[in-house]
């Protein structure tokens, strides 16, 4: 989520005010906005995504909630301790958190372990150990409309009576402090980004989530004039149509069995129509097509922790593999290939084949990951059920990545074409008529340099590093991973270091190059990859024959706080993973809504940017998608491009020979044996189109005006990327609700009685 005041601020309107209110009392208040402390409560993308999701969602006056886990400990704090990442934890509640109210009328209680009893009466889980889900609210202001949503994250409590009720009699002190194990579930945040890493804690964090959030949604149910009640029970047929779950990812996909539970064994429903509900009431969004990110639970695992639901996951499969069947008679690797249960070795759990069959609506989250999700992961499934797969492009708030992080651009944008295009992005196109402008293209130029001045201020301030602020920035910023190709950037910079030194008096656009994210702690790889870009930076930021052409800096602590400090000072945003590996990316809708080129590879979100934008306003470069399956299919030989590309030879050979680590020149030896012997993401493959295309992006960038030009064209085409088209998207074709523009009363002015949030009453 970030920080919160600056976007309460604007959202309510009240940001002059306020400055000026601190102000007379002394004050200044960018001071004080940088004293509060980033909520990091996810890894990356998906995490963030959610955060812009929430605010379009009140913007947009839908009846939403966000649900999570309230952690203790957030993503770690990244330092950089002699080039090498070293974690500490985010403590970010020690000062206290004044957004968040705790709600503990609202406690619930969540089951694990224990048994389950068959009887006449249905199923029966007993015998387990009890944690208390307490729930925290924060408030979420949409844009300018006096709607207040909520976020809820849960914290786990143990019970009062937690380990004293049993076999415990004597050990008083003993049983007081094993409260911890309960309440260890919402301790930490685990830090994998795009990695399925099956931990038991993990999974019972996903079950908290997940079995809290469902008994408070059907709290409310109840409690609305939907869920009337005859004298037996509640009537949950319109349940479906009140009520709307979107899965972010499969990590809750345990709702799918806990709601089947709730139905069948608590509300007696017969299978079939509790199947039904369910089905219509969940849709599933992927986020990943990484083999090694899909999650996959061992089931012994899932026996032990969650005994009953592993029976309704069987129940569900049995059923599932019965109607494919009678579709395919005698198809048994069909059957195998589309089971929720894995056979071979351990036994596990498909949790995305759980989600498909679960619900109602599965999407990717651009055009590209949704035409793979149907054609290549999923295929068997898309087969079976075409209308049930979607598209829904992701999007990113313009409230936070431009009104907040930007506001010269903002202003500057407003004065061509006014006020409305913060809440219809889509009124950007209005811009085009400015692209021959002089003026205005001399006004965009300004801001982007003062921009560029702030942060380069900040970045002499914090880390003690002076940077020319005419160059150009040049910004990879995102979580550090192989397929993102940070190591096809630093092959770049060496590159064009041994250019400098062969041929110093030729013309060098002087660029600084800004590399940062975190890895995961466990990822070896992604570690070393940071320690060899802070070791090339070593090297190349103190060789007096490279001066102030290169600089290259590898930025600590990535998080959203500094997110929007780089993002708007960026002339270049690096977009460079594998064709068909990055599902969709967000970071790149932000440069582009913030005044950078994009230089990247057809993938993702960067192929729609491409279509709105026109691609000759991008430097799109490398293997298409179907480049690298016939790559594959060939078989990728990585000393085929390392013998033919001398350049690439001698930057491969200096990091070989311990050039960029003469204090151990075997350092790096685990990262070029991974490059030719099992690079999966064809890091050569793409190099020498990298570099040619980089050479067009310093020709461009010595015409100032026509670099500007495509900087203006860039803005007016990123109407599309606003999440509030993302929501309208699935309000309209899965969730079935009508979003509002309606500003309601503000607290002070009566209420027309009348006038209701969403004329379709359904809460997503």
């Amino acid at each position: 989520m970030g920080r919160t005041l600056q976007n309460t601020m604007i959202n309510l309107g009240l940001q002059n005010a306020c400055d000026e209110a601190v102000y007379q009392l002394g004050l200044d208040m960018e001071e004080l906005e940088e004293i509060e402390e980033d909520a990091g409560l996810g890894n990356g993308g998906l995490g963030r995504l959610a955060a812009c999701f929430l605010d379009s969602m009140a913007t947009l006056g839908l009846a939403a909630y966000g649900y999570g886990i309230r952690y203790e400990y957030g993503i770690f704090n990244q330092k950089i301790r002699d080039g090498w990442q070293v974690e500490e934890a985010d403590d970010w509640l020690r000062h206290g958190n004044p957004w968040e109210k705790a709600r503990p009328e609202y406690m619930l209680p969540v089951h694990f372990y224990g048994r389950v009893e068959h009887s006449a009466s249905g199923a029966k889980w007993i015998d387990t150990q009890v944690v208390l889900a307490l729930p925290y609210d924060t408030p979420v202001p949409g844009y300018m409309n006096n709607t207040v949503n909520t976020m809820r994250l849960w914290s786990a409590r143990a019970p009062n009576d937690f380990n004293l009720r049993d076999f415990n009699v004597g050990d008083y002190i003993q049983a007081v402090l094993d409260r911890n194990l309960a309440e260890n579930i919402s301790r930490v945040l685990y830090p994998n980004d795009n990695f399925f890493e099956g931990k038991e804690l993990r999974l019972k964090q996903e079950y908290f989530v997940v079995a809290a959030t469902l008994q408070d949604i059907i709290r409310r149910f109840k409690a609305s004039k939907f869920g009337s009640t005859d004298s037996v029970r509640t009537v949950f047929d319109s349940f479906p149509d009140q009520v709307a779950i979107q899965l972010n990812d499969t990590h809750p996909a345990m709702a799918i069995p806990e709601l089947m539970r709730i139905f069948v064994d608590i509300e007696k429903l017969p299978w079939d129509k509790a199947w039904d509900i369910t089905k219509r009431t969940f849709a599933y969004t992927n986020h990943t097509v990484l083999p090694e990110a899909l999650e996959r639970w061992p089931v012994d695992l899932v026996e032990k922790l969650l005994p009953r639901h592993l029976q309704i996951i069987y129940e569900i499969n049995q059923r599932h593999l019965d109607h494919i069947a009678s579709l395919f008679p005698n198809d048994v690797e069909r059957l195998r290939r589309m089971s929720l249960i894995e056979e071979g070795g351990t036994k596990r759990i498909n949790m995305a084949h759980l989600c498909i069959v679960g619900s109602h609506a599965v999407n990717g989250v651009a055009k590209i990951h949704s035409e793979i999700v149907k054609t290549q992961v999923f295929e068997d499934f898309a087969v079976l059920e075409p209308e049930k797969f979607q598209n829904k492009t992701n999007g990113i708030t313009p409230r936070r990545w431009l009104l907040l992080c930007n506001p010269g651009l903002a202003e500057l944008i407003a004065e061509k074409i006014g006020e409305d295009y913060v809440r219809d992005l889509s009124q950007l196109t209005k811009l085009h008529e400015f692209v021959d402008d002089d003026l205005f293209i001399r006004e965009v130029a300004k801001v982007k340099q003062e921009n560029k001045v702030k942060f380069a201020l900040y970045l002499e301030k914090e880390y003690k590093v002076k940077i020319n602020p005419s160059s150009m920035f040049d910004v990879h910023v995102k979580r550090i991973h192989e397929y993102k190709r940070q190591l096809m950037n630093c092959l770049h910079i060496i590159t064009m270091y041994n250019r400098i030194r062969r041929d110093p008096a030729k013309l060098f656009v002087p660029r600084t190059v800004i590399i940062g994210g975190k890895a995961a702690p466990g990822y070896h790889m992604a570690k070393m990859i940071i320690k060899l870009i802070n070791a090339v930076a070593q090297v190349v930021n103190n060789d007096p024959m490279v001066g102030s052409k290169l600089k290259v800096i590898f930025l600590e602590n990535y998080r959203v706080s500094l997110a929007e400090k780089v993002i708007p000072a960026t002339d270049l945003s690096e977009q460079i993973s594998t064709a068909g590996t990055e599902a969709s990316g967000t970071g790149n809708m932000k440069f582009m809504l913030n005044g950078a080129l994009t230089i990247g590879t057809m993938d993702g979100a960067n192929v729609e940017m491409a279509e709105e934008a026109g691609e000759e306003n991008l430097f799109i470069f490398g293997m298409r998608v179907e480049d690298v399956t016939e790559l594959d299919r060939r078989g990728y030989n990585a000393h085929l491009y390392y013998d033919r590309l001398p350049e690439l030879k001698q930057a491969i050979d200096q990091i070989r020979s311990g050039f960029f680590s003469p204090k151990d020149p075997n350092l790096f030896n685990d990262v070029v044996n991974m490059l030719f012997h099992h690079d999966r993401f064809k890091v050569f493959a793409d190099y020498e189109a990298y570099v040619k295309c980089q050479e067009k992006v310093s020709e461009l960038y010595l015409n100032s005006k026509a670099w500007t030009k495509k900087v203006i064209r860039n803005i007016a085409a990123a109407g599309k990327f606003s999440s509030d088209r993302t929501i309208k998207e699935y309000a309209r074709d899965i969730w079935h609700v009508e979003p509002s523009d309606l500003k309601i009363p503000p607290p002070n002015e009566p209420r027309d009685a009348g006038q209701d949030k969403t004329p379709n009453g359904t809460a997503a």
